[in-house]
Parts: C-alpha cells; sequence; structure tokens
C-alpha cells in the first residue's frame, strides 16, 4: 500500500483561533481540506476565499478545496488565486463536468470530482483520465460531525476497481464520519486519503487528535490492524 494521506476538515476547527489551531496539527498532516458551501446546494453557509487565503498564509500545507456550491465554474479561480492547490466539484450541479475540469487545470490546480452519497460512483467515469481525485462523500454533504454511511464503502470499493482497470493513478478521498472507528474501513476499501474534522479538531487537543489519526494510518500504511 502507498501513502496513506491525512487532510482534516477545517469545519469544526475554532475558527476564532483558525492559525493557531491549524498550525498545532500541520505536523501530522498532508493537506487541509476546505469545505465551502453556498446555502443553495447544500443547506449551510461557511466560508469564501478569504478563510482559504488565511490558512493559505497560516502553514505550508496544501489546501483541497471542496465546493459544495451550484457554480462551481465561476467560482473556481477566486479559491485557487486564494491558494487551493485542488479543488472538487459535485457533477450533478453542473451541464458539463468535463468543462469545469478542464477549467480548473487549466488555473493550475488538480481537479476533483465529489461523489454524493446518492449518485452512482460511474459519474467519474468518462473523466479518468483527467481527474486527480475522486473524492467519496461518506456523509450526506452539508454539515460536519455526521456518523459514517457504511453503505457508501462498496462504492469506495468501485471506485478503486475503476481507477486500478483504467489504470489511473486519482486519488480516493473519503470525506465525512472518518474516526478512528471507521478509518481502516475506509482505507480497507480502496481509499488513500481520508478526510477526518472532528476527529481532529476536537475541541479538547487537535494536535493529539491528529497524532492518533496519523499513527493509525502509519500502521494501516504498513499493512497493519490495532
Amino acid at each position: 500500500m502507498g501513502h496513506l494521506s491525512l487532510s482534516p476538515s477545517i469545519l469544526t476547527a475554532d475558527f476564532a483561533r483558525l492559525g493557531e489551531e491549524v498550525r498545532s496539527v500541520a505536523g501530522f498532516v498532508d493537506w487541509f481540506h476546505l469545505d465551502v458551501m453556498d446555502g443553495h446546494y447544500v443547506p449551510n453557509l461557511t466560508f469564501g476565499p478569504s478563510t482559504v487565503a488565511a490558512v493559505a498564509g497560516s502553514c505550508d500545507v496544501p489546501l483541497h478545496v471542496h465546493l459544495m456550491i451550484e457554480d462551481p465554474m465561476k467560482y473556481a479561480r477566486v479559491f485557487v488565486e486564494a491558494g487551493a492547490r485542488r479543488i472538487s466539484f459535485h457533477p450533478e450541479v453542473v451541464p458539463d463536468a468535463g468543462e469545469v475540469i478542464d477549467h480548473i487545470r487549466a488555473l493550475g490546480a488538480g481537479a476533483g470530482m465529489a461523489v454524493h452519497p446518492d449518485v452512482e460512483v460511474e459519474v467519474v467515469v468518462p473523466h479518468l483520465d483527467v481527474l486527480d481525485l475522486v473524492l467519496m462523500m461518506t456523509v450526506r454533504p452539508g454539515f460536519g460531525g455526521q456518523a459514517f454511511l457504511h453503505e457508501v464503502v462498496p462504492k469506495i470499493r468501485r471506485a478503486r476497481q475503476l481507477l486500478t482497470n483504467s489504470n489511473r493513478a486519482a486519488d480516493i478521498e473519503v470525506d465525512g464520519g472518518v474516526n478512528l472507528s471507521t478509518v481502516d474501513e475506509a482505507v480497507g476499501a480502496g481509499a488513500n486519503m481520508v478526510v477526518a474534522g472532528s476527529a481532529v479538531f476536537d475541541g479538547v487537543d487537535p494536535a493529539a487528535a491528529a497524532e492518533r489519526m496519523r499513527e493509525r494510518l502509519d500502521l494501516l500504511e504498513r499493512g497493519g490492524r490495532v
């Protein structure tokens, strides 16, 4: 198994001290995951490019912006300019997913397609040759702190199979309810990147929580189980 990447979602971080929170866990993580919600595609509002820029200025960890919005084509540029190294979007909100992917890549960022729990994973098949990331949602998007949807696990396995069969090296990232109790299942199904929100920014000791998750991923990477 290759490297397993940890990508904490800042959604449950303490925004009053966001820079400090981000820096406290930066030594244990590979990416930061930033969930942008517009109150339309999902019934919640989060933050915009200024917050992305603030995180980018707080650490050297690359940023993945997950656009849970209705018009990713319109807003991709401002998020890349704010510091996003990867942009993911939901294909069901756009008329032409390929056009959005090409636009994101032309901006110099990696492109990801996010698969909602109610959307079949085969939606990514026409785009596998240009995707850097397949983002498998293991909660229904909109809010942090939700429980991991175990029924999505076969879809993660199917995504890995599709990539293997097409000889593509895109990452498979799992987002939603990933913690020390569910990460083994996600990785076992084929994910090589995990988003952890409240499992890292737990309101108690984010650095210790990030270290525990990093240790678990390192163990899984070596083929072990706890």
